[in-house]
């Protein structure tokens, strides 16, 4: 039986893959696990994701707070 820390949920929805990978990516930078879920056809109909929800990034519910204080952060230039 799980509980509800390892509940997983919905932190961002992405319009495609890359955006959501590079969501992905600043989350693993901060230690925190995440996937992505999206209907596309296992990739190989990624206008499948468009019609439904999009890309969404999915963390464990006890990383969903730092998860999207990350996530809120603005993107600067180097």
């Amino acid at each position: 039986m799980s509980s509800k820390s390892d509940d997983l949920i919905v932190v961002a929805t992405f319009g495609d893959r890359a955006e959501a990978d590079l969501a992905g990516s600043a989350l693993e930078a901060a230690g925190i696990e995440w996937m992505v879920r999206a209907d596309d056809g296992g990739s190989m109909r990624p206008a499948m994701a468009w019609a439904g929800v999009g890309y969404e990034v999915i963390v464990r519910a006890a990383d969903r707070d730092a998860a999207r204080q990350i996530l809120e952060i603005p993107a600067k230039p180097a």
